[in-house]
């Protein structure tokens, strides 16, 4: 754990790290955060025992309010491009990282924040969470993937709405569009985060992952590529990963040993 910036992490059951933003009043993604979300990522890069990274709110009634405007309003364009370009590479790192990542999210994600609940894997919001992309009142639009990765989720024309319109999504809605996983009771998206990391820890870990890139491979290549890509992705756990184990636990009606 760190307590040198406004992002904290422990350890939790099933190699859960479960990392908490704390800047007031907001959670705005600033220099701060970023750091932060940087150490945590350095840190489970050091320790292969960590297999899913839950990312949750201190601050009451925010997840994240969005990048920092503050921030924004101090520098020139070419420190907006730098700042750009951290952000980004941050949301990036997060999504690539082949760990399993869950937003637990309560209160609002907007902006920034809404793009960093994206960049996860999963996300569980309490029944009050809202969602929100409203950079187009600020002349701007969404900087940190959000136009890249909301499509993926909802698809073209709700993206768009949302994003054109700048409201704000409630969580039940944001369930049945796709954007959130699933919903909780306000205030118990943190415990249904852990509960779905536990769920996922007793599964084979090459096969999850193989399952995020084969998924992704479904929106970055053609059909006929991405199936190959997924028939490369099933013979390799078959042959050197777990899918043996997993055939043979079957076969033999016991609990699989995967590491």
């Amino acid at each position: 754990m760190t307590d040198t910036t406004p992002v904290t992490w422990e350890d939790a059951p099933d190699g859960v790290l479960v990392v908490t933003l704390d800047r007031r009043p907001a959670n705005a993604l600033g220099l701060p955060i970023i750091d932060g979300l940087t150490a945590v990522l350095d840190e489970a890069d050091r320790r292969p025992d960590v297999r899913t990274i839950v990312i949750a709110s201190a601050v009451p009634g925010f997840f994240a309010a969005g990048a920092d405007i503050k921030h924004m309003a101090s520098i020139d364009a070419a420190g907006f491009a730098a700042y750009g370009t951290r952000l980004r590479g941050t949301l990036d790192r997060l999504a690539g990282s082949g760990r399993i990542t869950i937003a637990a999210v309560e209160g609002r994600a907007l902006g920034g924040g809404m793009e960093l609940a994206m960049a996860c894997t999963l996300r569980v919001a309490g029944a009050g969470a809202r969602f929100g992309l409203p950079e187009v009142k600020l002349g701007l639009v969404p900087g940190a993937g959000g136009t890249q990765r909301l499509p993926r989720l909802v698809g073209r024309g709700r993206a768009l709405e949302i994003m054109l319109t700048a409201r704000e999504v409630p969580a039940a809605e944001a369930a049945a569009i796709g954007l959130v996983d699933r919903v909780t009771a306000a205030g118990d998206a943190l415990d249904g985060a852990l509960a779905l990391a536990a769920d996922l820890a007793s599964l084979s870990r090459p096969a999850l992952g193989a399952v995020i890139r084969s998924v992704d491979a479904a929106f970055d290549l053609p059909l006929d590529e991405g199936a190959r890509f997924e028939a490369a992705q099933v013979e390799e756990l078959f042959a050197h990963g777990e899918g043996r184990e997993g055939i043979t636990a079957f076969l033999e009606k016991r609990a699989p040993k995967f590491d």
